[in-house]
């Protein structure tokens, strides 16, 4: 080969070389100051996949939302169920219990035709929203005995209000004798003692009442969303120690919640 042709050879090299430097470092700096840097791979400059690159969403084709478009944490589905693909981090507090703003999401419509019903006397109407298997667990006062409660079925609470048969539902506060009333009598003292369908306070896994007595309803009830009915007072004698609420709890089963516990909570001694 001669020096000639070795030396033009030697030369479109190294402008070849040259040339792929000036691309590369226009490409990097000056397109990248001017705001023009090239989109990703399978992209546009829009942002948006491109037409090979995209991907059927048949949610979004049928016109329907398969997961939800709630940011908040939950779906919004309205069955009342938190979405499979919510960050549990975000449903739960430190202790695993719903967090207050996700359980007045998922429960409220639930829980307001309960508390209606229970208002109208509504056997019929509660007994559908009992849980088939645990059953309705009746607590006179605050703390859940798992073992002596009155636990009645789906089918005995619809005759609930016919029942004339007297049941032992625990015991007094304070004087200890026991409780033995009518599933009747029992709802005007221990379920709808006073109007909690227009409660003062409504609270979604919160607990607004305080007594003596130990609060252990969400050990008794993991996982749980528990709305409490709060009055604060009703006589200004007593400075608040003749407060009432009403618990209703509500467990998840097969997609929904159904109720499975009434607690029944006022000042204890």
């Amino acid at each position: 080969m001669s020096k000639t042709l070795r030396s033009i050879i030697i030369t479109v090299i190294l402008c070849a070389v040259a040339a792929a430097a000036a691309v590369i470092i226009y490409d990097r700096y000056v397109r990248r100051e001017a705001g023009q840097e090239p989109a990703p791979n399978g992209y546009t400059d829009n942002g948006q996949l491109n037409d090979g690159d995209q991907k059927r969403d048949p949610a979004v084709e049928d016109g329907t939302d398969g997961t939800g478009d709630a940011t908040d944490g939950t779906n919004d589905s309205g069955t009342g169920t938190p979405a499979d693909e919510i960050d549990r981090e975000l449903l739960y507090d430190e202790n695993g219990i719903i967090k207050p703003e996700y359980a007045e999401k998922i429960i409220k419509k639930t829980a307001d035709k309960v508390i209606q019903a229970l208002k109208a006397r509504d056997a019929q109407a509660i007994s559908d929203f009992v849980h088939p298997v645990k059953g309705l667990r009746f607590t006179p006062y605050t703390s859940v005995s798992l073992e002596d409660d009155l636990v009645l079925s789906a089918e005995e609470v619809r005759n609930f209000f016919n029942d004339k048969k007297k049941y032992m539902w625990g015991y007094y506060d304070g004087i200890g004798d026991e409780i033995i009333l009518t599933p009747a009598e029992y709802y005007d003292v221990f379920v709808y003692s006073n109007d909690f369908a227009n409660a003062e306070k409504i609270g979604y896994n919160e607990v607004f009442s305080y007594g003596n007595a130990v609060e252990n309803q969400f050990e008794a009830y993991p996982g749980s969303i528990i709305i409490e009915y709060y009055f604060s007072g009703f006589d200004p004698r007593y400075e608040g120690m003749d407060w009432q609420s009403l618990r209703l709890v509500f467990e998840e089963y097969e997609g929904d919640w159904k109720l499975s516990g009434l607690i029944h909570n006022q000042w204890t001694i």
